[in-house]
């Protein structure tokens, strides 16, 4: 047994499949991968691995286990798939991932190919444990899958206090304690016993606390997208042999040092290791964009990048359109019991819909540039796109105002 120190959950005890896990080269590099990627450059405490979150959900994966009253294999199964769940990210996480999913058609959750080779086949086949099986509760796949990947899995209960921890803000404080304590199947559905309306909700609200306050903030989208677009450019220019299989098991610091060393990327680099981030031209409400543009593709949105930036006769690489998709609220249909019937949280709680309501009010639509052409790609972004004038906001960093276009246009 091996007793690890943790900054959420104090002290760890790591143990069978899980200790011969914990060395391996797929599980350590997860110590290079940052959980929030480029959210640091707006939180610089927030520099929290994957490899630490991994420690947090096999723990919970462990409390919750004994409080279902599962052992034997099963449980060797489930300690394994948790430990393992975020094997399969590439370097800054989420931030690149819908990149790479278009070059490869693989997320960070199907591992299997990941699972069945090198140190960490070998350590599950030696435990008698099936890399595939493993690789299926990773996907969420089967009755314990849920615990692992679901609408009440123990991924979601400790990144959101982890998160939280080392970001300095309170909204991703959740009992998670309790939640784990009250989690029971019935008819094989993973749901919250009894009594427990609030602490679903509560999930619900920490979620939606830390959406616009960590993940999405305006400048962890900024960074974000230009690291997206670079590492884009990193793996079409010809002077590297990188594919999109390669960088996905790559770390942060592999690809830092890729994109630094790629000239059509140096710039890029220089701007993201001097946070010279570039600025909101646009920042617009869901109301002010044509719905064409919310369900755009990856294509047509690099296409309107391109008559933006001819329209504001600019370096089309000093335009980045960032469309997020239409908000969704999965923890909504996290599953209680309520006078012994199983209920979504979204027909019991009426914080759902008000919830809703504010997410859909925080979405906006981004155009970013170079803070000296801003105020051009802004108007061109509006003829291009659009937009409602009078809803395209043009944050103001100068005196923190924001302004509406219509200011801006002649």
């Amino acid at each position: 047994m091996k007793i690890i120190k943790d900054s959420v959950h104090d002290h760890i005890q790591v143990d069978g499949v899980a200790r011969d896990l914990l060395d391996t080269p797929e599980l350590q590099r997860l110590r290079r991968i940052s959980q929030l990627g480029t959210v640091s450059l707006v939180y610089p405490s927030a520099n929290h691995t994957r490899f630490e979150h991994s420690l947090g959900v096999y723990h919970l994966a462990c409390e919750a286990l004994e409080h279902l009253s599962v052992g034997g294999k099963q449980a060797e199964r489930i300690h394994a798939a948790a430990l393992l769940h975020d094997v399969g990210h590439g370097p800054f996480s989420h931030n690149i991932e819908s990149l790479t999913y278009r070059r490869t058609g693989r997320y960070h959750d199907d591992v299997h190919d990941l699972l069945a080779d090198g140190a960490v086949g070998d350590v599950l086949r030696d435990h008698g444990l099936e890399p595939e099986a493993v690789a299926d509760l990773v996907a969420g796949e089967g009755r314990f899958g849920q615990l692992v990947s679901g609408e009440l899995d123990v991924d979601r209960m400790d990144y959101l206090v982890r998160d939280a921890h080392h970001t300095g803000v309170p909204y991703g404080t959740i009992d998670h304690g309790r939640l784990v304590r009250e989690l029971t199947f019935a008819d094989g559905e993973l749901v919250l016993d009894e009594g427990n309306v609030q602490t679903a909700e509560s999930l619900l609200v920490a979620r939606a606390l830390m959406n616009p306050t960590v993940y999405s903030h305006s400048v962890a989208r900024i960074s974000k997208a230009m690291l997206r677009r670079a590492v884009e450019r990193l793996l079409e220019v010809s002077e590297t042999d990188l594919d999109a299989e390669t960088l996905q098991r790559m770390d942060d610091h592999d690809l830092i040092a890729a994109l630094r060393s790629c000239a059509e990327t140096s710039e890029f680099s220089r701007r993201l290791d001097q946070r010279d981030l570039f600025k909101r031209a646009v920042w617009a409400e869901m109301d002010d964009v044509p719905g064409g543009i919310i369900e755009a593709d990856h294509e047509t949105i690099r296409e309107f990048e391109r008559e933006i930036s001819d329209r504001a006769g600019v370096d089309p690489a000093h335009v980045i359109l960032d469309v997020p998709s239409r908000p969704s609220m999965t923890e909504s249909t996290t599953r209680v019991m309520v006078n012994g019937d199983i209920r979504r949280l979204g027909q019991q709680s009426p914080l759902v819909e008000a919830l809703r309501a504010a997410q859909y009010s925080q979405w906006r639509l981004g155009v970013y540039s170079p803070t000296d052409l801003r105020d051009r790609v802004g108007r061109a972004a509006v003829d291009v796109l659009g937009l409602d004038i009078d809803g395209a906001l043009v944050s103001e960093v100068r005196d923190g105002m924001d302004a509406t276009l219509d200011q801006f246009v002649e």
